[in-house]
């Protein structure tokens, strides 16, 4: 979603997309991302133009600020340019035809689209997706062994997610594959910077979801449907959203719904084995799964980054940042920021008032982060239930893969159920 910046060079010292591509960073970021912190909460990269945000409090400015938005096609000399259609027109045509959704629009646009989906993800509607979650994460522990080894995120982090989404959608299992193939090359749209294949991929991706959403919208037109699919139809029908609308958002519901639990359940389990105090307290206080989840956002947030552009001049931390700047929030040094959270790289699964930015901040805060956070809270519930001993049967494996999804790609266990 950028101009070209894949040839950027080392700038104030700091060499930028070579740090965010490292694979030992990609790994572990925590220790190089509170180097630079150290250095300031504020950078500007003049290679590229961005202006880097590491600092809690000057994060919690930007997130929140109606001067700061969401839409790249304000972003000066981005993708939205001639330059940038002349010298990549495969860029160009993935920005473009993923542009028309709710995350990449502001003001009353993006109200507009949100007000539609907003009552899937109210607290009426969350009490009546329990039971689906619950059935779901049942029948996932079901099929794990009583007593043996498996991964964790094959076995149960990654389809219960997927399941949920596509019941909600109504989407038969035997997809299960093929979406996970989409959702795994539309996900790379985040990292900004994208290789040429990466960006055919994704472009053939999104081709076939919409194609898919497309063929689904012309068969169930005429049926009443309570749930987001018929929410979607519904404002299609009478003209809320447009087509091209429906369709983008419908693929990045389902994009970043999956990726994004994935990563929270996985990412929170390997917390809980490598600190096995918390592990065990939390047995004794299941009461405390609720602020565990959030403490799992902070510590190990499923995204690298998240990106701003400023509407109009916007002074933070005595910088100027100007219009049509883009704007990176590196979400690893905000959430561990010392100077916002006491023993910040330490995990408290009791920590109080927990003022992470995993799911954004604003207007733009993460619309399903009600459904991430009660799929987590149900799935840590029901594995503790059952396994009175979880191990690491092996290395974790992140995925090196993406320079924004955070995430682990293997997460070998040893599991014993409780007698």
């Amino acid at each position: 979603m950028s101009k070209d910046i894949s040839s950027t060079g080392v700038s104030g010292g700091i060499d930028w997309w070579s740090v965010l591509s490292d694979r030992d960073f990609l790994a572990n970021p925590y220790p190089q991302l509170r180097r630079l912190q150290e250095k300031g909460p504020v950078h500007f990269d003049p290679a590229s133009g961005i202006y880097f945000i590491l600092g809690h409090r000057a994060f919690a400015r930007v997130s929140k600020s109606s001067s700061m938005g969401r839409d790249t096609r304000n972003w000066l000399g981005g993708w939205n340019s001639d330059d940038y259609r002349a010298h990549d027109p495969v860029g160009y045509k993935l920005f473009s035809e993923f542009q028309p959704q709710m995350i990449n629009c502001d003001g009353e646009e993006h109200r507009r689209m949100r007000k539609v989906y907003e009552p899937a993800f109210r607290a009426q509607a969350m009490s009546r997706m329990a039971p689906l979650i619950e059935e779901q994460a049942a029948r996932l522990l079901a099929a794990m062994p009583d007593d043996g080894e498996v991964d964790f995120i094959e076995a149960f982090a990654a389809p219960l997610p997927l399941r949920v989404l596509c019941e909600l959608f109504d989407i038969p299992e035997s997809l299960d594959e093929t979406i996970s193939r989409w959702s795994a090359s539309l996900i790379r749209i985040g990292d900004i910077l994208m290789t040429p294949d990466q960006k055919l991929e994704a472009q053939a991706a999104l081709a076939e979801f919409k194609d898919f959403l497309r063929e689904q919208i012309r068969a169930r037109e005429n049926r009443h449907e309570d749930n987001l699919m018929g929410l979607a139809l519904h404002a299609y029908k009478d003209g809320t959203l447009d087509e091209e609308e429906t369709l983008t958002n419908l693929v990045s519901m389902l994009v970043a719904g999956h990726e994004t639990t994935v990563t929270l359940i996985g990412n929170g389990l390997l917390l809980l084995l490598r600190n096995p105090a918390e592990l065990a307290r939390l047995r004794t206080e299941p009461a405390l799964t609720r602020t565990a989840v959030e403490e799992f956002l902070r510590m190990e947030p499923g995204g690298n980054m998240i990106l701003r552009v400023a509407r109009e001049d916007f002074e933070v931390e005595g910088m100027t940042i100007p219009r049509g700047a883009p704007v990176i929030g590196l979400i690893g040094a905000i959430n561990r920021d010392p100077a916002r959270f006491e023993r910040a790289d330490e995990l408290d699964v009791a920590r109080p008032a927990n003022a992470q930015f995993t799911f954004g901040g604003g207007a733009h805060f993460c619309i399903g982060a009600p459904l991430a956070r009660l799929e987590a809270q149900i799935a840590f519930s029901r594995l503790l239930e059952k396994y009175a001993h979880i191990d690491l049967a092996g290395t974790p494996e992140w995925r090196l893969d993406r320079m924004n999804a955070r995430g682990l790609g293997h997460l070998p266990i040893h599991v014993r159920k409780a007698a």
